[in-house]
């Protein structure tokens, strides 16, 4: 099967330079998912199926490097918060909920980034340890252990969207010996590696040790990322209660020598230079959530400044529990008035630097750019259609400007992912989005009398 898209603002990312490709009469050609061949003008190529977009933008699919998949039935929570009491409202949830209730929550998640324009996702599951309230900012690590089915059915969500990832897990290392440890993280890695690698991209370890009791967490982490070859995200340096505490936790990774081994950091805000500049030197990277960082008032990370030092950074959408809505367009204005707002330079996030971020850069600081990320030959044909005429935002005196700054879900008519349409205006086309959106909304009725209304 073979698709050529024509007449297209095609924005293409490349890697290796900070020109974002942009293409104003461009066309693509997509063979068995992939991208085939680009060009400009009249294609010399012919496919099994043509799609003339008619001058509307062409881009890639958002990468979100830091999601929670899982929480799509849960918005609206802790909207009065900071982080620790958000969780509380929204992990004290599903604590309540069964694995074939995280399931279709998951689905549900995964379908709706994929009907606003993300196509891969760094999807944290819920843990099987359950939610404990923080206490002077860690957690007591005494909670029961649910069964593995509870990570299993969120990798299943996941997968049965036709969303690519990359699935995390915790180890819960304060629940049992250290072979149940390891044997329960082994066994949710290879239930996700016998997965469709097209779309099950790698395994991750959702890094804990910020908020573990456990000595030896940053240990435990380390051993599995060697053992298993995964790569580790922690959230890290978010909220601005117990900084202190928090930052003390830094020289356990470093001192494990986490950093050197595809360590990221998510959130990475009540940082430091000192803390920055041995994180480049180890070469860990950070995950920025601009619009859950807002909702939570957990801060403003020093993106510019990390850039400027050399760190790899990627962007997040974080969840719809902690954004409400899952936009990217609406994350990447959040990201850029934020920082120029606290620099009071303009220069200090331009829009197609965090185009850059919010694609390319969070598919490099996941190990998968040379998958996605970007519209570049052998790549996966995953990408968006976007139309600036529905509704028209007037003349592009800079296409690429506006591409970020005046589109929004509102001008995103398709979604593609490797050359299949999976989203039309907004309305999918998985045989599942029905049944998922009817078991989300029977959640408020299941959950409430188990827990009381989690405001």
């Amino acid at each position: 099967m073979s698709l050529l898209v024509t007449h297209a603002r095609l924005i293409t990312i490349p890697a290796g330079t900070a020109d974002p490709g942009y293409i104003e009469d461009g066309w693509m050609l997509i063979e068995d998912g992939r991208i085939a061949a680009i060009g400009s003008g009249t294609p010399d190529a012919t496919a099994d199926e043509t799609l003339d977009v008619a001058g509307a933008f062409v881009a890639p699919g958002f990468v979100s490097s830091h999601s929670h998949l899982f929480t799509s039935g849960l918005r609206g929570l802790g909207v009065a918060d900071t982080l620790y009491g958000w969780c509380d409202a929204m992990l004290g949830t599903t604590a309540h909920m069964t694995p074939e209730q995280l399931y279709w929550s998951t689905l549900h998640g995964s379908l709706d980034f994929l009907s606003n324009g993300v196509t891969t996702a760094y999807n944290f599951t819920d843990p099987l340890q359950a939610w404990e309230s923080m206490v002077d900012g860690k957690r007591t690590g005494t909670a029961g252990i649910r069964g593995i089915e509870y990570h299993y059915r969120q990798a299943d969500g996941t997968l049965d969207a036709g969303i690519r990832f990359v699935d995390a897990s915790g180890m819960d290392v304060t629940v049992g010996s250290s072979d149940e440890v390891f044997d329960r993280f082994a066994a949710e890695v290879a239930h996700t590696r016998a997965m469709d690698t097209d779309y099950a991209l790698g395994s991750s370890i959702m890094g804990q040790v910020q908020w573990s009791p456990h000595p030896e967490a940053a240990e435990f982490e380390v051993e599995a990322m060697r053992r298993y070859g995964v790569t580790n995200q922690a959230h890290f340096l978010e909220s601005p209660e117990a900084v202190e505490h928090q930052q003390s936790k830094f020289a356990l990774y470093r001192d494990a020598g986490a950093l050197g081994l595809g360590l990221m950091f998510g959130h990475f805000i009540q940082t430091t230079p000192e803390i920055i500049a041995e994180s480049v030197a180890g070469g860990a990277s950070m995950s920025w959530q601009p619009a859950s960082n807002g909702r939570l008032a957990s801060g403003v990370a020093l993106v510019p400044e990390m850039l400027e030092m050399g760190m790899k950074v990627g962007v997040g959408l974080d969840d719809q529990a902690c954004t409400d809505v899952s936009d990217p367009w609406q994350n990447m204005r959040m990201g850029i008035y934020m920082q120029r707002a606290r620099t009071k330079d303009p220069l200090s996030m331009m829009p197609e630097l965090m185009l850059r971020l919010h694609t390319l850069g969070g598919a490099e600081i996941m190990g998968v750019d040379d998958r996605v990320g970007s519209l570049e030959v052998g790549k996966f044909a995953d990408f968006v259609v976007v139309d600036p005429r529905m509704p028209d935002v007037g003349p592009l005196w800079h296409p690429v400007r506006s591409y970020v700054l005046a589109m929004s879900p509102r001008n995103l008519k398709a979604v593609y992912v490797g050359g299949r349409l999976v989203s039309e205006n907004g309305v999918s086309t998985n045989p599942l989005a029905a049944e998922a959106s009817a078991k989300v909304h029977e959640l408020p009725a299941a959950v409430i009398p188990l827990r009381g209304h989690p405001h």
